[in-house]
């Protein structure tokens, strides 16, 4: 079973959509001696993606047609292939239509099929965080001789990533499509949960300091029981788990998950966004940006007050609260695609380059 644990990243309800089969294919970057910001360096850092589409080079040869597809904390490259999301987007006419773009979908540092704690290095691998993840992304579009982009659209962790993408590199893309997170340090109950995430693993007696041969279950199934509520929406939760049993039923259910996550690889993850800070330079960030949470974000709760006051920094930022009602899906609300399409579509033609 594939975890998409993503608190970040996991909508509190299955998809009824019928999943399409997209023509992906597959790509890997290596980036030889690869320096975290730790100082720590890799010999080969692998990069695995998946793509959609062909680029498209304009009169002066650069590409103009590139996407770049960011997922949230815990989940991979198939993660926005949700149907909720993909079905709705990549479909003839849709928004991010695969004849139209170049759809670029990477698996980030310690995620999916690119180089992970899992991989050999268990609790010695690099400490990363998302300064290294957006700049290995940066290295890979140049391995891809991608020049330009023409969005770049994130969930969740992904959501950081566009913020640090944007301060990074201002020119490199056309637009930016961060949802679901808030441009300031990781702390609070956001911070919170994730140090006792990652505490309830570390102490776990079977954890052996990184070096377990079976995965450290009890550590685990804390850690998900946590990822649980903080990814939930209580509306949907209510709905599906009307009855004790229907709830108790619920938890053992998503709790099976836990036997297909490495733990070592869970701590990484989770503790890569310890030093995120875009909320210093914001101004940097020149190319149009739409910022969306949902009022539901149990994660980002809006009683904060954070985004509209940081909104304000950003030259050609545009922050949207989406109200609660029976489509929102508390944080997974990044994903569904239906209810914010419109709000991207304005986005992609407000930010045409000129001819």
């Amino acid at each position: 079973m594939r975890l998409l644990l993503s608190l970040l990243f996991i909508s509190a309800t299955l998809s009824a959509q019928t999943e399409t089969r997209w023509p992906t294919r597959d790509h890997v970057t290596v980036l030889p001696n690869f320096r975290f910001g730790t100082g720590q360096t890799l010999p080969d850092l692998r990069l695995h993606s998946l793509t959609l589409g062909s680029p498209h080079r304009n009169a002066q040869g650069h590409v103009d047609n590139a996407v770049l597809l960011l997922h949230g904390t815990g989940g991979d490259a198939h993660s926005l292939m949700n149907p909720v999301f993909s079905n709705v987007l990549f479909g003839p006419g849709a928004p991010l239509d695969i004849t139209k773009y170049f759809l670029i979908l990477p698996d980030d540092i310690g995620h999916g099929e690119s180089s992970k704690p899992s991989d050999g290095l268990h609790a010695k691998f690099p400490a990363y965080d998302y300064d290294d993840m957006v700049r290995s992304q940066r290295l890979m579009l140049d391995d891809m001789r991608i020049d330009h982009l023409r969005l770049i659209l994130g969930t969740s962790m992904g959501c950081m990533q566009s913020f640090v993408w944007g301060e990074t590199y201002p020119s490199f893309a056309d637009a930016l499509a961060p949802f679901a997170c808030l441009p300031v340090p990781i702390a609070g109950r956001n911070r919170m949960m994730r140090y006792m995430a990652i505490n309830a693993i570390k102490r776990d007696p079977a954890w052996l300091e990184g070096e377990y041969n079976t995965e450290p279950m009890t550590g685990l199934r804390t850690a998900t029981e946590i990822l649980l509520i903080m990814g939930s929406s209580p509306l949907q939760m209510q709905k599906q788990a009307p009855t004790r049993a229907a709830a108790e039923k619920y938890v053992d259910q998503y709790l099976m998950r836990a036997a297909s996550t490495d733990a070592n690889n869970m701590i990484f993850y989770l503790d890569a966004s310890r030093n995120y800070d875009p909320s210093s330079h914001l101004d940097r960030i020149t190319a149009p940006l739409l910022w969306i949470n949902s009022a539901d974000d149990f994660v980002n709760p809006p009683e904060l007050g954070i985004a509209e006051k940081m909104v304000k920094q950003i030259p050609n930022g545009k922050f949207i609260l989406l109200p609660i009602t029976d489509a929102t899906r508390g944080h997974g609300t990044h994903t569904q695609a239906a209810i914010w399409k419109d709000y991207l579509i304005q986005l992609l033609l407000s930010s045409e380059p000129k001819k």
